[in-house]
């Protein structure tokens, strides 16, 4: 772990040194040129940085010991925090392994392109959420055959 996370800075050292500060991909350049990539490498590798850090916060507030609330209420409100900010860990260790995948798509070549058409999935797709492996239009494909099958 640690030596990912050294790499990860190296990785993140780099790119930044090869952006200007405000660069943002646009649909001029060359779609998934080595500056988008590295773009949204970044983009990646600190948005599971900072996920870490939160979580490392939680943890650290969770040894610090039990909740001692004298008062029933005050107890029943923190536990209910508590279990809240687990949930929030949970998703976001599910989201850490969605960064990963992208980041092992980006190394292969397959980032920005829609895993079900093959289409590109578009910049403005990705800025808003650069873990996404389907077009717009496929993605809501999939989220109707799966509606479908639930109501089955």
């Amino acid at each position: 772990m640690a030596s990912a996370a050294s790499n990860d800075a190296d990785i993140l050292k780099r790119i930044k040194a090869s952006f200007e500060p405000d660069y943002v991909p646009s649909d001029d350049e060359e779609y998934m040129s080595d500056k988008q990539l590295d773009y949204f490498r970044m983009l990646l590798i600190e948005w599971k940085r900072s996920i870490h850090s939160a979580s490392t916060a939680t943890l650290q507030s969770l040894q610090d010991g039990p909740i001692r609330e004298p008062d029933l209420n005050d107890r029943a409100s923190s536990e209910t925090d508590w279990g809240i900010e687990l949930r929030t860990r949970d998703r976001q260790r599910k989201l850490i392994s969605k960064i990963d995948s992208a980041l092992r798509r980006i190394d292969q070549g397959e980032y920005g392109y829609c895993e079900v058409t093959g289409d590109p999935i578009g910049l403005r797709r990705l800025i808003a959420r650069p873990v996404a492996t389907m077009t717009v239009e496929a993605q809501e494909a999939h989220e109707r055959r799966e509606k479908i099958s639930r109501d089955d």
